[in-house]
């Protein structure tokens, strides 16, 4: 409501509307204790941008007209939220805390929350005012302000701007009995998705005051360890655990001002399922491992060592982030520690651990079993009332309470960690050699047969960083479902065998990444580089030499098959699942995958592995702190742990080449599909309009109106269908780029209404663009033009930030690595009467070159045969994927 306009500002989208024509975007969310509202702009309208913003705080309108709307948008979102389990989880717990605890509500909104408060008589606006007037004022508001200018101008400004803000007190803390939920409890809720997880919870005291100690994260770094000796390791071996995460998280309810949740939240196999209360034993004998061993000073000596490096070389990161997590830092931090607070490990304090560790005992623990076989569970089934969640409780019998306090055995295997090897201590700076080649672009050093291999030292960030990523041609990966899964089954059992050196690494803030990339695989390795090439000969040498046990070849492949009956289950997702389907020219659909999985034996998997590296082409990029010898050199690591030498050279007419389909001329086409999941109430309208080809430089000037035709509607779009018309929390418009073919998309996902009527709505506001554009003065138009031009232009604000600039015109094979600068170059050139024209040629459906997809994919409450008469929607209609691909051209494969 705060955004709905001000005295000073009184149309309810001037804000959002002056922040859009400046090449800027805003924001807000709300956390248990707090909401922040931010926003970014181009940095020469950031005083008028802080004019407009600070007013919100001065005098708002909160305009009774927009109320209704608001409820909807509250509504909207909550329904997004629905059929989320980690929302679902969440209720459950604040709806069976203890009576009177400041948990024990509904932790969200809704219409019939609010609605009722109306119906008995409350005044919402009243109400709103009133928080306003009791929370809204100088005491309980921390700002942030990052600008180009300096900062006594911008703490001038700030001064001017917010001096009419409300004078205030801070809050004291309510002091709170620590425990929220009745102990010896075991929760056993449904999921939406087809997953176990076992989440043991433990209430803290609130631990603000002690940041400096960390006494949680030292043990959230210890129970939380994946390599040898860690609880997560013992389970893995055992099957019973796929993931692992522990310790207090950042969201409001786990860190607020009445206490700290300590969480173990274990992702289960079938197995582990079956064997929760042993695995919860195991968890209790680790706990003793940490108790016998006693706090260890060296540990805490790693993380301080890996907290100061992060900072001293702390990367920038996109302003507007930035900028939240200083204004929400002001309020856990005094103001010396507002930069540094996060990142400090300053005070070893063992009897804190101690006093912490002391906490986490099953008298202090409640567990909650999220899993889709809820329903086997002999238990009184009850509903949680607002998410409508069904779960169970039963109470643990007071004899594993008893064993597990003092577990009297402990498995051999369990111990701390070893310490750890990737700990970088080299941060000199190659930029600081002398007789150094200055590039501004990357240049390839290698280029043969097998390898190509592009180089970039940094000289603009200046810090102990590289960046080295190879994407790996092999042979057969992609040309069948049967070989695509086999691939899939190869790269997710040899992350799971790296996973002990891989987790090592990241805690040392070197990072990786190995993944597959449509028909290739991905090896990214990022962070501080010291140690960057022990980590790839080591990476390399398994991957080589690695064959799969048959043990963790049964609990991979129950995970993928977990993961793909996942699959979709987002609507948003699945339309965009259901738009790639028809225009990619290979594409094993998720179901087929899962079918052909469930027929795979370890001996396929065997007979398969050699055909992977019997044929390979690597392209790579290393950038960074490296020098050029070092590069070679590391280019040197991956041909000898491969053996390329005795391997031939993948030809690129052996290359998988992935194309798109070409839409016909005037092409009108809807695609219907149901939800995936039969509960899920959103529906959703991707309306797709296919371009042209990116043909490299030649298309700049096209890719540039793409980016300005959104620049000039994104904010428009949002504010008719989201803002006015309340469709969908949900509404979003912009360029769409499927393997170097132009598009354009918009996005409506909707609880309220069907497919049919959200697309008329579409219709409706794209048949209104030109008289839009007709009415944009030279000067508004020159202001989205100018502010695009200086996004274009804006530097990366960090090293991966421009490596992956760089990386995705490598993966593209379009290698323009100044393409923003030649982008915005085009943009200059470019006049209202070109967008005009553009639009008249791709987006009004007379056109030719007009060629639309639209997906329809309805939710469980939208008759799918129902279409709104007064907005009939015209299309035909796709019933066979099959057939349609075979009767339709494709372009010609670029990457």
């Amino acid at each position: 409501m705060l955004f709905m306009g001000s005295s000073e500002f009184p149309d309810e989208n001037e804000y959002d509307s002056y922040l859009s024509k400046h090449g800027g975007s805003s924001n807000a969310y709300t956390e248990t204790e707090w909401t922040c509202y931010y926003f970014d702009v181009n940095r020469k309208f950031l005083k008028e941008s802080l004019k407009r913003f600070s007013q919100f705080f001065v005098s708002p309108l909160v305009k009774a007209e927009a109320m209704e709307r608001e409820v909807m948008a509250v509504d909207s979102e909550f329904k997004q939220a629905l059929q989320s389990d980690s929302c679902r989880l969440q209720q459950l717990q604040c709806h069976t805390s203890k009576a009177g605890h400041p948990f024990n509500r509904f932790f969200w909104g809704n219409k019939k929350s609010l609605c009722d408060a109306m119906d008995k008589g409350v005044n919402l606006r009243e109400l709103i005012l009133n928080m306003f007037k009791e929370y809204y004022h100088g005491g309980l508001m921390k700002l942030a302000v990052i600008g180009g200018e300096s900062l006594d101008t911008l703490q001038d400004w700030v001064i001017e701007l917010f001096r009419n803000v409300k004078k205030g007190d801070s809050l004291v803390p309510v002091q709170q009995d620590g425990n929220i939920w009745e102990a010896g409890n075991l929760f056993w809720l449904e999921a939406v998705k087809d997953v176990h997880v076992l989440n043991i919870t433990w209430t803290l005291p609130c631990l603000h005051e002690h940041y400096l100690k960390r006494p949680e994260d030292y043990l959230a770094h210890l129970i939380g360890h994946e390599a040898n000796g860690s609880l997560y390791s013992f389970l893995k071996i055992r099957g019973w655990a796929s993931s692992l995460y522990a310790g207090v998280s950042d969201d409001g309810l786990h860190r607020s001002s009445i206490s700290y949740t300590f969480v173990l939240s274990i992702s289960l196999t079938d197995s582990g399922l079956v064997k929760v209360l042993d695995v919860v034993g195991v968890v209790y004998q680790y706990l003793k491992v940490l108790r016998q061993a006693g706090p260890q000073k060296w540990v805490f000596d790693e993380l301080q060592a890996i907290g100061k490096m992060e900072f001293r070389f702390a990367e920038e990161q996109p302003q507007d982030d930035y900028a939240t997590e200083l204004a929400e830092n002001a309020l856990l931090y005094p103001e010396e520690h507002v930069i540094y607070g996060d990142y400090a490990f300053e005070v070893w304090d063992d009897k804190l651990v101690e006093h912490v560790l002391s906490f986490l005992t099953p008298d202090n623990m409640r567990i909650d079993i999220l899993t889709k076989s809820f329903k086997k569970k002999s238990l009184s089934v009850q509903y949680e009332p607002w998410f409508g969640s069904a779960y169970g409780n039963e109470a643990i019998p007071p004899s594993l309470i008893c064993l597990w306090r003092d577990p009297p055995e402990l498995e051999p295997s369990l111990h701390l960690p070893a310490k750890n090897e990737f700990i970088p201590y080299n941060f000199s700076l190659r930029s600081e050699s002398k007789n150094l080649v200055d590039m501004d672009l990357p240049k390839c050093i290698l280029d043969g047969l097998k390898v190509k291999f592009w180089y970039k030292l940094d000289k603009t960030f200046n810090v102990p960083r590289a960046n080295t990523y190879f994407l790996i041609t092999v042979k057969d990966s992609y040309n069948s479902v049967r070989q695509c899964v086999l691939t899939e089954l190869f790269m997710n059992l040899l992350r799971d065998e790296l996973n002990e050196i891989l987790y090592q690494a990241s805690v040392a803030k070197l990072e990786s990444s190995l993944s597959i990339v449509g028909d290739k695989l991905e090896l990214k390795l990022f962070g501080f580089n010291d140690k960057l090439p022990i980590l790839l000969g080591k990476i390399l040498s398994k991957s080589r030499m690695f064959l799969p046990t048959a043990d963790r070849f049964q609990v991979i492949k129950e995970d993928m098959e977990r993961a793909f009956r996942n699959t979709n289950m987002k609507p948003m997702n699945h339309s965009s699942y259901l738009r790639m389907q028809l225009l990619r020219e290979y594409f094993w659909h998720v179901d087929d995958k899962l079918s052909c999985l469930n027929n795979l034996s370890i001996v396929d998997l065997e007979a398969f592995i050699p055909k992977i590296f019997s044929q390979l082409y690597i392209e790579g990029l290393c950038h960074g702190n490296l020098l050029e010898e070092e590069a070679i050199e590391i280019s040197k690591i991956f041909g000898e742990a491969l053996s390329l030498d005795s391997i031939p050279p993948l030809p690129s007419s052996m290359w998988h080449k992935e194309r798109v389909l070409c839409l016909p001329a005037g092409a009108n086409f809807i695609r219907n599909a149901k939800v995936k999941n039969e509960m899920e109430v959103n529906s959703v309208v991707e309306l797709y309009f296919q371009l042209e080809q990116d043909v490299g430089i030649q298309s700049t000037t096209s890719i540039a109106m793409v980016d300005l035709f959104a620049e000039i509607f994104e904010e428009r779009f949002f504010d008719q269908l989201r803002t006015k018309e309340q469709l969908g929390y949900v509404v979003e418009s912009g360029p769409r780029m499927t393997y170097r073919i132009s598009g354009f998309c918009f996005r409506v996902q909707s609880s309220q209404y069907n497919p049919s009527y959200l697309q008329g709505r579409i219709d409706q506001f794209i048949h209104g663009v030109e008289k839009i554009l007709e009415e944009i003065d030279t000067e508004t138009f020159d202001s989205y033009r100018n502010g695009l031009i200086a996004k274009k232009l804006e530097k990366a604000p960090s090293l991966v930030c421009e490596t992956n600039r760089y990386w995705n015109q490598i993966v593209d094979k379009r290698y323009l690595f100044d393409m923003a600068k030649k982008e915005a170059e085009a943009l200059e050139n470019i006049q209202k009467s070109d967008v005009v024209e553009w639009y008249r040629t791709y987006l009004v459906p007379t056109s030719r070159k007009c060629r639309r997809l639209a997906i329809h994919l309805w939710g469980c409450n939208a008759n799918f045969q129902e279409t709104d008469e007064k907005q009939p929607v015209h299309g035909k209609v796709i019933d066979d994927i099959s057939a349609f691909q075979l009767l339709r051209e494709f372009y010609p494969s670029l990457c």
